[in-house]
């Protein structure tokens, strides 16, 4: 029996982090039965009862000392654990966790993870110095390699694998018509949601979307549904939105698991995101998607399913917008998606993070 230790920003009701520890632990699963997972969490009473999985608090070193004692492996992610744009202080806590394990003699691999952007020079300094000690790296995309080049992070072994979501199981779609009945929306026509997010108080994006939103009522005749991929918080800048708006728009006002959130996406006939992996739910689900970036990560992704961002929060606008939903929705109802080939292609990619990871735990075994 393996013991494996995952560090990532799970226990914040945070739907897209969530997801990626489903399918680690999905994907790990498969692979080995008979593996142990100790997830460290925000809130480890929610992350066992989530994900039947042990937990520990984030915080309480102690813990996760004797924890990563008797493990087998570190994992550190997935998601942008390793940047200092969103907080400084993250970044140094989870390069701590990875630094305690060396200390134990632990192996480390950093799992899909999304690097960067790293500007202070201490931040970058840390990195050089704590991603060197690892044992492997497997990121999900080019520019995370391109950011790890730029700090110098060059002794273990890297693979451009892809996110973890991505190999996640697509679920039934009748958890969804299940939810969408309660809020008067199963068989009412074309769906389309949108996920969003808060980014510095900034209206533009919300004024955009609010006024797409009117037009893709009007002009389609579809109802506009708001996702929460983060509870409540998202509910909350749904509302500034929806509130700009002259036509009704619907608010999922609850929290959602993973499974019900990629089978709501799966029901819709398109997503507009700003939110990374709601992008992701949509490809896993095939439904046709359009981003709107905030972050490198968001261009990343578009860019590995052949599309391309419609803007960012500073400079999308309601032409530029309205002009992709206008091409893409004669081929709504088309059961072939050009990206879907892509998607497959990641898919294998995202399981590859899971079978380095037990082969290198094959390996650390074998040395002992």
């Amino acid at each position: 029996m393996s013991e494996i230790v995952i560090s990532g920003y799970y226990g914040f009701a945070n739907a897209g982090d969530e997801a990626m520890l489903a399918a680690m632990i999905e994907v790990l699963t498969d692979l080995d039965s008979s593996v142990r997972i100790t997830v460290i969490s925000g809130n480890p009473a929610e992350t066992r009862q989530k994900h039947g999985v042990e937990a520990v608090y984030r915080l309480n070193y102690p813990e996760i000392t004797r924890v990563l004692a008797k493990s087998d492996l570190l994992i550190s992610g997935g998601g942008s654990l390793l940047q200092d744009v969103t907080s400084n202080r993250s970044l140094y806590y989870y390069l701590s966790i990875m630094m305690l394990a060396k200390q134990l003699g632990k192996p480390v691999m950093l799992y899909a993870q999304g690097i960067g952007p790293v500007c202070g020079s201490l931040a970058r300094g840390a990195m050089r110095y704590i991603g060197n000690m690892v044992d492997l790296i497997t990121v999900r995309d080019e520019g995370s390699q391109d950011e790890l080049k730029r700090l110098r992070v060059t002794k273990p072994e890297i693979h451009v694998t892809a996110d973890p979501v991505l190999a996640i199981h697509p679920v039934d779609k009748q958890i969804g018509r299940t939810i969408l009945r309660k809020y008067g929306l199963e068989g009412t026509g074309p769906l389309v949601g949108i996920a969003v997010r808060e980014w510095k108080d900034w209206s533009h994006y919300k004024q955009v979307l609010a006024q797409c939103a009117d037009h893709i009522v009007h002009e389609f005749g579809a109802k506009v549904v708001y996702l929460p991929m983060q509870f409540p918080e998202d509910v909350t800048v749904a509302k500034k939105i929806a509130r700009r708006s002259k036509q009704p728009a619907f608010l999922l006002n609850e929290e959602f698991t993973t499974s019900e959130l990629l089978s709501l996406v799966g029901n819709l006939d398109l997503l507009i995101s700003i939110r990374l992996h709601a992008l992701i739910f949509a490809g896993v689900m095939h439904v046709p998607m359009i981003g709107i970036s905030y972050d490198p990560k968001i261009d990343r992704f578009l860019e590995s399913v052949g599309e391309r961002q419609v803007g960012n929060l500073k400079n999308v606008t309601v032409d530029g917008l309205l002009t992709r939903v206008r091409q893409l929705w004669p081929e709504l109802q088309s059961r072939q998606r050009p990206q879907d080939e892509r998607i497959n292609a990641l898919r294998q990619k995202a399981f590859r993070n899971a079978e380095l990871a037990i082969e290198l735990i094959a390996a650390s075994k074998k040395r002992r």
